[in-house]
């Protein structure tokens, strides 16, 4: 798939979805484009409206006078007339943002990681794109990750982002677009790949932090082992390999985990201190409930929404995904947080080739 030449031609771009990713995504388009911004929570979209801020999802970040923010949910009349349209929705929004597309000419991207929680009746839960291939077979659709935080997004820091599709079109779009001289778009075909990459690495996140704060808490306490750097890079290594084996499973391309939205959103969503799943784990560590430590956040996590229909998922196709596995018994209460790094570091010897 080649990448098109950079053109600074402006459009209608919408972005459906004001959290912290949709506005910060929104000010990083408005630099070249007109963003219609809409948000489902009413007192957000007046705010924005009345001050110009976000001051729930990215406070301290103006918008622009090209960003116009509308409430409710985007119909598919609403964006007819924009070039691009980015859903940038929690993944449990998604099938309704997307049945209320349905139709839509123009490219469709969403930007959420995550797996959609199994509805009644359905073996498991499913990728963006299977949601999409139920409610609205007829888009012409793609999706956008890889390493990024918002707020670095919208202060215009260096970041490198894929856009995947099956439909080149969809790709050449979005990174006309998109692409700018802060953020680099890379092309693939491979959506299942990139959305497996961007979902089990929130959970990964979470096992990351517990590993971090249980490393804070037992610092400085004569006689007591705790994790380390040491773990943690065991920890990245072999999340990788779990999310690896659980793609190829799905039908992804192994080279797509050594990419941006594998091996680099696992390592910035794992380390960075802005990352909300890395911050469950940290909390979870010091004793906190899921429950408390998801209230203290305030955003959502996706990891927590996702991790049990990813182990389901994958015992369904008899894949081994061990800390995936530790991660749902912690999030479920019946382990702890030292006992599930126990647990992880008690597991037998194995070839290291033997994905």
């Amino acid at each position: 798939m080649s990448m098109p030449d950079h053109s600074d031609a402006p459009m209608n771009i919408a972005v459906l979805g004001a959290g912290a990713w949709g506005t910060g995504m929104a000010l990083h388009l408005a630099r070249r484009h007109v963003v219609h911004l809409w948000s489902r929570e009413a007192d957000v979209a007046a705010t924005m409206q009345e001050t110009g801020v976000n001051e729930r999802y990215l406070p301290g970040v103006r918008l622009p006078e090209s960003v116009v923010v509308h409430a409710g949910t985007a119909q598919m009349q609403d964006v007819a007339d924009c070039g691009l349209v980015l859903v940038a929705c929690p993944v449990v929004g998604l099938r309704e943002q997307l049945s209320a597309l349905r139709g839509l000419r123009q490219p469709v991207v969403w930007l959420c990681k995550g797996f959609e929680a199994a509805r009644p009746g359905a073996p498991h839960g499913l990728l963006p794109h299977e949601v999409m291939v139920q409610v609205a077979p007829d888009l012409r659709a793609g999706v956008l990750s890889g390493p990024s935080f918002a707020q670095e997004v919208a202060r215009s820091q260096p970041t490198a982002m894929v856009v995947a599709s099956p439909y080149p079109d969809v790709c050449d779009t979005t990174v006309q677009a998109v692409h700018a001289d802060m953020l680099r778009l890379y092309t693939s075909h491979d959506w299942i790949g990139v959305e497996v990459g961007g979902a089990v690495k929130n959970v990964m996140a979470i096992a990351a932090g517990v590993l971090d704060g249980l490393a804070d808490h037992a610092a400085g306490k004569q006689g007591q082992a705790f994790p380390g750097l040491n773990a943690r890079a065991a920890l990245l290594t072999r999340g990788l390999a779990e999310m690896t084996r659980f793609g190829l499973a799905l039908g992804a391309q192994a080279s797509t985990f050594m990419g941006l939205s594998g091996m680099g959103d696992l390592v910035l969503t794992a380390t960075g201190d802005l990352s909300r799943n890395r911050r469950v784990g940290l909390l979870l560590a010091q004793g906190l409930t899921v429950h408390q430590a998801v209230d203290t956040l305030g955003h959502v996590a996706e990891g927590v929404y996702c991790a049990r229909t990813v182990l389901a998922r994958a015992e369904a196709l008899q894949i081994e995904m061990p800390i995936t596995r530790c991660v749902v018994d912690l999030l479920d209460g019946r382990l702890s947080a030292t006992e599930a790094a126990r647990v992880l570091m008690e597991r037998n010897v194995r070839a290291e080739s033997d994905l």
